[in-house]
């Protein structure tokens, strides 16, 4: 797993509460509260008293990137956290670049490759 002290500020710079999240995607606050709870999206408190937040980067063209709630199930299958989860997704992995990167640009299956091994080791 990750280092828990790691400042998700510094990681990630762009954040969307749960009602600019739901604006985002079109749908309801409860929806982005079951998303999160489903694990389609992930959820974190990126600097202390901030609230829950989701990476703006989850979300792309009114739609939660591909491959990412998949990658999500990879790790809470093998106990990761949401902080966790964001934390490893915009490290560099040497992919080239950050899983999120790769996401985006539809290069996913190296990524859930690699976050299979890391999630289970």
């Amino acid at each position: 797993m990750t280092d828990a002290n790691t400042d998700l500020s510094v990681l990630v710079s762009d954040w969307l509460d749960w009602h600019g999240t739901a604006k985002a995607l079109g749908v309801s606050v409860n929806r982005v509260r079951t998303m999160i709870r489903e694990h389609s999206l992930a959820g974190a408190v990126p600097t202390e008293g901030a609230g829950q937040k989701v990476p703006a980067l989850f979300v792309q063209d009114g739609e939660v990137v591909k491959g990412l709630s998949g990658l999500l199930t990879v790790f809470h299958d093998g106990g990761w956290s949401d902080r966790d989860c964001i934390q490893w997704i915009f490290t560099d992995q040497d992919l080239p670049g950050r899983p999120i990167d790769a996401l985006r640009e539809n290069r996913g299956s190296e990524v859930q490759r690699r976050a299979r091994v890391e999630a289970f080791s």
